[in-house]
């Protein structure tokens, strides 16, 4: 876990002391480095149990997958920034990096953490830096509000979350996930039991977000520069689901009677934002509510509490991490071209930019989860688990599954097919950066076809 962790630690002055006109390339040799040396963790994947055991810091299954997509990612939200800051001062520059560096360290931390209550502070403290990207270099002036959306919704969640776990430690004298899974397990009875319940999750499915909860991950994708959607979408989201995993083994008895609700909205938003997605016009707004129906499948699947649910969930939440940045990235391409984010003004690009057009199909594809990509081999996972619980689902289910393949359809005719408007004259032709950062994030999606136990998290 040092070894990546300490590395990550020294780009921050490094960031700082190197010369201008090396800057990128530096930071982008030493952040993929970072990343190539965290692919070592996933060959340690075929224990059950825990591994690289530190007092605080630690690995396992479940938390190795995602902390190799956060070390992938920054690579890769250096890349796309180059472009946007060309412009910027060499100081401002300097300072973008250093907040993307400092929030995959929080990230990192928060995923090895084998103490609850740290895990809890790493999960506050990416709140941040994520915060500054969104109102320091967000494109348009409602990106004040979008902060405070985003601020407000995750910390008023996350209140109860602080008291539930001082409670817990109360009660069992410890919060450590090496010996809570050990322990006795707790007595859960009273009405008093079952707010504590909803408290320890209400934190997570604020961040995935769930369906009803959601409204300030439009706002915040829409605002955020192209490193914030990314991140955003590929990492953030995914601390809930991985909160939620850890949470609900200690929560076990009361789940049982009190998910019911949430798997029905969670479906339910499914449709609901998949609907919504119809109905946009905002390119970076319809990816954005993309993801909540996505995550909503995830939400489902792991409070089943089944194993193919738990698999599932993580499958579908690397698979999502990949292709939502990646359709991010290309929706970036676009804004930087046409400056609009309006399908309806930026559509027929594939007459100017046919390459482009065969990165968006691939990326739209993935969207939908075409076989044999990850993305449908988590949907099926979550789908068989759900509909085992109940065969109700099924309907849900299945409209989600229609709904998202009209989605992504209309989002690639939008923005690729058609004639070309009028008044996009001259636009830049694609760049070798461009097709550099979609293909890395979409060739891991496709590889991992090859090898998807790389994946599978705890149920080995």
């Amino acid at each position: 876990m040092l070894k990546i962790l300490i590395p990550t630690l020294l780009l921050v002055p490094t960031v700082w002391v190197i010369r201008p006109n090396h800057l990128w390339p530096a930071a982008l040799a030493y952040s993929l480095m970072i990343a190539l040396t965290s692919f070592s963790w996933l060959k340690n994947l075929s224990e059950t149990g825990w591994s690289y055991l530190s007092p605080y810091l630690a690995t396992d299954p479940l938390s190795i997958p995602l902390l190799v997509l956060t070390c992938w990612l920054l690579p890769l939200m250096i890349l796309a920034s180059q472009n946007h800051l060309a412009s910027e001062p060499i100081g401002r520059q300097r300072m973008y990096i250093t907040l993307l560096t400092t929030l995959q360290i929080f990230l990192i931390t928060a995923f090895g953490a084998t103490e609850i209550i740290m895990f809890y502070v790493m999960f506050e403290a990416t709140l941040l830096p994520t915060l500054v990207l969104i109102t320091r270099w967000g494109n348009q002036t409602e990106r004040l509000s979008a902060g405070f959306y985003f601020l407000f919704y995750t910390l008023a969640a996350s209140l109860p979350l602080l008291i539930a776990l001082l409670l817990l430690q109360n009660t069992t004298g410890t919060l450590s996930l090496l010996t809570l899974q050990y322990s006795n397990p707790l007595q859960l009875t009273s009405f008093a039991d079952k707010i504590w319940w909803a408290s320890c999750l209400l934190a997570f499915l604020v961040k995935m977000p769930l369906y009803g909860v959601h409204l300030w991950l439009p706002k915040a994708h829409v605002e955020a520069p192209v490193a914030g959607s990314m991140v955003l979408a590929a990492v953030l989201l995914k601390l809930g689901g991985y909160g939620m995993m850890r949470m609900l083994t200690i929560l076990e008895p009361l789940t049982k009677e009190l998910s019911y609700p949430f798997i029905i909205l969670a479906l339910w938003g499914v449709i609901m934002t998949g609907s919504i997605c119809l109905r946009q016009t905002d390119l970076k707004s319809l990816i954005a509510y993309s993801s909540v129906s996505h995550m909503g499948l995830v939400v489902g699947g792991i409070l089943i509490q089944t194993a193919w649910g738990f698999t599932g969930a993580l499958i579908l939440m690397i698979a999502h991490g990949l292709t939502s940045s990646a359709l991010f990235c290309l929706a970036n391409t676009n804004y930087e071209r046409t400056h609009s984010r309006t399908m309806l003004l930026a559509r027929g690009l594939q007459m100017a930019l046919p390459l482009m057009t065969s990165w968006w199909f691939i990326a739209s594809l993935a969207n939908l989860a075409l076989p044999p990509l990850p993305n449908l081999m988590g949907e099926l996972m979550i789908f068989t688990s759900l509909f085992n619980w109940s065969w109700w689902t099924f309907i849900l289910t299945g409209a989600g599954t229609l709904i998202t393949a009209a989605y992504s359809l209309y989002m690639f005719l939008m923005t690729q097919r058609g004639p070309l408007p009028a008044h996009i004259i001259a636009l830049d032709p694609s760049h070798s950066r461009e097709h550099l950062l979609i293909t890395l994030h979409l060739l891991p999606l496709l590889l991992l076809i090859l090898k998807p136990e790389l994946i599978w998290g705890w149920t080995n």
